[in-house]
């Protein structure tokens, strides 16, 4: 018997029970994304229903003779990139938003509270002043732009790191560092957008509020290559952000260098949230709200919050993009838009709804 007067066998078909609930959770999730795919891929400029688009991206791979041409051609071409674009991109925001929070132990922590999407923006802004970004390197995005934008995503991270080294600094303290940057980099953005001209103004201003109509499959292939290199070394780390969830104290009671640990898990983060930054621009909350949902059903153990919130950050950035293409079809909105409308009273209720506990 155990001290709490339950026998071996109950407390194993109790953690049995609990376990798979929790996996419950993420198939659930990963059905919603299948189930999205299949429906987004039917809107568009042409009809196809949902039982097409499936069949087609069977024979696609399975027996391409099969495929209808034009069909096909809708789906992989078309629209299929903008969809696996936005799983991709709400898969890492995802898995880094709940990394940084447990890291933190902060409900305001996210990517984006490092200065990464500012920096990027202004990194973007940068190459369209400078008139690089006529230069063609193929797909919709030129390569000088994206390498900016990534190199110049990292600079927050980088001085954070730095001023670490000088200063053993709180989470709290990063996070406010991180927000400092931000406004540096904004107000220089805005400082850019004074000289430019209208058609470099309109390309600034759809990568400062996200959109994924401009993914190619390239770019999904090295999105995809960090997010899951990403999300791999953060899952092999998981019981290490458990236990910086107890407190510094107790890490250190236990062997772990917890500052240390900071500053390696914000650089994974960081390159993370840069390799999807640089390709959409600023998609903001879906790192801060979807963590917090699954936190609600799943609690705070990193070996199965990381992969749901993977799973429900993909589900809820898919349904905001296919929002935004039918709010006001035949035109769309930039899926930035529809995830501050969708996040910003879900945070904030979040905020007053929460329970200590989860944290």
């Amino acid at each position: 018997m155990s001290p709490e007067g339950f026998d071996d066998d109950e407390m194993a078909e109790n953690y049995r029970i609990y376990t798979l609930k929790k996996i419950l959770f993420i198939v659930i999730c990963i059905i919603a994304v299948v189930a999205v795919i299949g429906y987004a891929a039917t809107i568009g400029s042409s009809n196809i229903s949902a039982t097409d688009v499936y069949r087609d991206i069977w024979y696609h791979f399975v027996d391409p003779s099969r495929c209808d041409p034009t069909i096909d051609w809708a789906v992989f071409d078309i629209r299929l990139p903008r969809i696996i674009g936005g799983l991709i991109v709400g898969s890492c925001l995802g898995v880094a938003g709940a990394a940084m929070q447990s890291m933190m132990k902060n409900p305001l922590a996210d990517p984006y509270t490092t200065g990464i999407s500012s920096g990027a923006s202004f990194g973007a802004a940068l190459m369209f002043i400078l008139g690089i970004s006529r230069i063609p390197t193929g797909g919709n995005y030129n390569l000088s732009v994206t390498l900016n934008a990534a190199i110049l995503a990292m600079v927050p991270t980088l001085a954070i790191v730095i001023i670490s080294k000088h200063r053993r600094i709180t989470p709290t303290t990063m996070i406010l560092a991180g927000i400092a940057v931000m406004y540096l980099f904004n107000a220089c953005t805005t400082l850019i957008k004074l000289g430019i001209s209208d058609e470099s103004l309109s390309a600034v201003f759809q990568w400062s509020v996200g959109d994924l109509s401009q993914v190619t499959w390239s770019n999904c292939a090295v999105m995809c290559l960090f997010t899951v290199a990403g999300t791999a070394v953060l899952m092999a780390m998981s019981k290490k952000l458990n236990i910086l969830i107890t407190g510094d104290k107790n890490a250190t009671a236990l062997g772990l260098n917890a500052h240390r640990l900071r500053i390696v898990l914000l650089i994974i983060i960081s390159l993370m949230a840069a390799s999807v930054v640089c390709f959409t621009g600023i998609i903001g909350f879906i790192g801060l709200v979807a963590p917090h949902i699954v936190r609600i059903f799943l609690g705070s153990d990193n070996r199965y919050l990381i992969p749901a919130s993977a799973a429900f950050g993909a589900v809820l950035l898919m349904v905001a993009d296919l929002i935004s293409r039918v709010v006001i079809a035949p035109t769309f909105l930039p899926v930035g838009v529809i995830t501050a409308f969708i996040g910003c009273p879900m945070f904030l209720y979040l905020l007053i709804k929460q329970r200590r506990s989860m944290w």
